[in-house]
C-alpha cells in the first residue's frame, strides 16, 4: 500500500503556561510519531500519535495522522473512526475527508467514499487524488451492480470476476470476499472458497457469513453433518442469517430423505426407494456431489425394477455432475450389458479400468469385450429360434422345423429373388445346426471363440453343409 501523507508540525501561538506546555508535549509526541512513520515503523508511530491525542484530544491533525498510520497497518475500521473524528473537529480538514473516503472505499462503501471525495473537491476543486479516487468509487459501484445482476442470473463466474476487480479497489471488504467465496463454492471450487472464508475467520472467528460459507463448502462436498454444525454456529452468531437457515434446512432434509431411500432399498422396497431418491433430488439442485450419488442410487433401484433405460439416464446424469464417479460408470456399464449395448458397456469399463486398474475391473472389461465380439457374429440361437439354454433335443426339433420352412423345394414356384433369399436362410439354418449340435463347437461358440478352423466352414468362411442330416430324422 502506498504511504499516506501525514501532517508536519504546526507552530502555535503561546497560550497560558499549562496549555502551552501540554501543546508542546503533544507536538513532541507527534514529531516522534512522524519520524517513526517515515521509517515505516507504523506500530510505534501509532503509539506516539495516541500519546499526542491523549495529551491534546481536540487537535484534528493528530487523529488524521493516526488514521494514516492505521491505514498503513490495514486497520481500516479504526482508521475510519479517527478520520471521522478529525473532520468532526475540523470540517475544513481536507486530508481528513480524503482519508475518510479512502477508508470507506477500502471497506467497500463506495457511496460513502464518493461523498467524502466530493467534499474534498469542494474544498480543493483541482485535487487530482480526490478526482481519481472518486472515479474508483464509481467503478466499484459498477462492479457491485454487475455482480448483483450476475448472481441473480446464476452467472457465478461473472460474479467472481467482478469481485476480484472490486477487491483490487476495496481490499478490506469482507462482504465482497464472502460473495466471492459463496460463488466459488457454487462453482464447485471448494478449496478456494474455504481459503477465503478461513482468512476472514482468522481475523474474526464470529463472522457469521464466513461460517456459512465454510458450512456451504462442506455441504456441497457431501459432509452434511459437519456442514450443519457450521450453519448452526452461523445462526448462533446471527439468528436472522437467512442463507444459513435455508442451507441448514436443506442439509437436514437431504440427509433424512437419502437415508430413508437407502433403508427402503435395503428392505427390498425398490419402488419406495426410487420415489424417495426422486424426492431427495428435488431438494437442492446446487448440491452436485450429493445429487450425483442420488442419481446413481436411483439408477440402482431402477435396475432392480427393470427400468433399465431410465437407470442409464440416471447414471449419465450422475456422471455429468461428477465425471470421476466410478460407481456411476460401473452401474451404467452393467445396464448397458443387460440391454445388450455392448459397445457402450466396453467404453464405460475401459474408462473405469483406466482410472482404477484392479483385477475385478479388468475381468468386467474382458467380459464386456467378449460379449461385444459375440454380438458381431451370427446369432445361431436366433437363427433356429431357440434360447441359449436350449437342450440338444430342442435344437434338433428347431432345426427340422426351420429347415422345412426354408427348404428350396418348398419355394420352387417363387420368384428368383424369393428363391435366393430362402436358399440363403436354409444355409444359415444348416450352419447354425452344425455348430449347436456339436458339443465341442457349441462350447467354443458360446465362449466367443472363432470357428473358422473347426472344419465346418470352407476356406472362405462359408458353410459346407451338414450333409443329409435333415433327411435322417425319423
Amino acid at each position: 500500500m502506498a504511504a499516506v501523507d501525514i501532517d508536519v508540525p504546526v507552530e502555535t501561538e503561546p497560550q497560558i503556561c499549562n496549555q502551552d506546555d501540554l501543546e508542546r508535549q503533544a507536538e513532541g509526541f507527534k514529531e516522534q510519531g512522524n519520524a517513526l512513520y517515515s521509517k515505516k515503523d507504523y506500530s510505534e508511530a501509532f503509539n506516539y500519535y495516541t500519546k499526542a491525542i491523549d495529551t491534546c484530544p481536540k487537535n484534528a491533525s493528530y487523529y488524521g495522522n493516526r488514521a494514516a498510520t492505521l491505514m498503513m497497518l490495514c486497520r481500516f475500521r479504526e482508521a475510519l473512526e479517527d478520520s471521522q473524528q478529525a473532520v468532526r473537529l475540523d470540517d475544513c480538514f481536507m486530508k481528513g475527508h480524503l482519508r475518510e473516503g479512502k477508508c470507506h472505499l477500502s471497506l467497500g462503501n463506495a457511496m460513502a467514499a464518493s461523498r467524502c471525495f466530493q467534499k474534498v473537491l469542494e474544498l480543493e476543486p483541482s485535487n487530482r487524488e480526490a478526482q481519481q479516487e472518486n472515479k474508483n468509487a464509481a467503478t466499484l459501484l459498477e462492479y457491485e451492480r454487475m455482480a448483483d445482476f450476475g448472481f441473480e442470473k446464476r452467472d457465478f463466474r461473472k460474479v467472481v470476476y467482478c469481485m476480484d476487480r472490486a477487491l483490487a479497489l476495496a481490499s478490506a471488504c469482507h462482504r465482497f470476499k464472502i460473495l466471492k467465496a459463496e460463488c466459488l463454492a457454487l462453482l464447485g471450487r471448494y478449496p478456494e472458497a474455504q481459503s477465503v472464508a478461513s482468512d476472514i475467520l482468522r481475523m474474526d472467528s464470529t463472522n457469521a457469513d464466513a461460517l456459512y460459507v465454510r458450512g456451504l463448502c462442506l455441504y456441497y462436498e457431501d459432509c452434511i453433518d459437519k456442514a450443519v454444525q457450521f450453519f448452526v454456529q452461523a445462526l448462533r452468531m446471527a439468528p436472522d442469517h437467512e442463507k444459513a437457515r435455508l442451507a441448514c434446512r436443506n442439509a437436514k432434509a437431504l440427509k433424512a430423505k437419502k437415508e430413508e431411500g437407502n433403508q427402503a432399498f435395503k428392505n427390498s422396497h425398490y419402488e419406495a426407494a426410487y420415489q424417495l431418491y426422486s424426492e431427495a433430488l428435488m431438494i437442492d439442485p446446487n448440491n452436485i456431489k450429493t445429487n450425483a450419488k442420488l442419481y446413481c442410487n436411483r439408477a440402482t433401484a431402477g435396475a432392480k425394477l427393470k427400468k433399465l433405460d431410465q437407470a442409464i439416464e440416471d447414471c449419465t446424469s450422475a456422471i455429468k455432475l461428477d465425471d470421476t464417479y466410478i460407481k456411476a460408470y460401473l452401474r451404467r456399464a452393467q445396464c448397458y450389458m443387460d440391454t445388450e449395448q455392448y459397445e457402450e458397456a466396453v467404453r464405460d469399463y475401459e474408462k473405469v479400468y483406466q482410472t482404477e486398474k484392479t483385477s475385478d475391473h479388468k475381468h468386467l472389461l474382458k467380459t464386456a469385450q467378449l460379449q461385444l465380439k459375440k454380438s458381431k457374429r451370427k446369432d445361431y440361437y436366433k437363427v433356429l429360434g431357440v434360447g441359449k439354454n436350449a437342450t440338444e433335443d430342442e435344437i434338433k426339433k428347431a432345426y427340422r422345423k426351420r429347415a422345412l420352412m426354408h427348404h428350396p423345394d418348398r419355394h420352387s414356384a417363387a420368384t428368383p429373388e424369393v428363391q435366393k433369399e430362402e436358399e440363403k436362410k436354409f444355409k444359415e439354418v444348416g450352419e447354425a445346426f452344425t455348430v449347436l449340435s456339436d458339443p465341442k463347437k457349441k462350447v467354443r461358440y458360446d465362449n466367443g471363440h472363432d470357428l473358422d478352423d473347426d472344419g465346418c466352414f470352407d476356406g472362405g468362411g462359408k458353410y459346407s453343409g451338414p450333409g443329409n442330416f435333415f433327411f435322417q430324422f425319423g
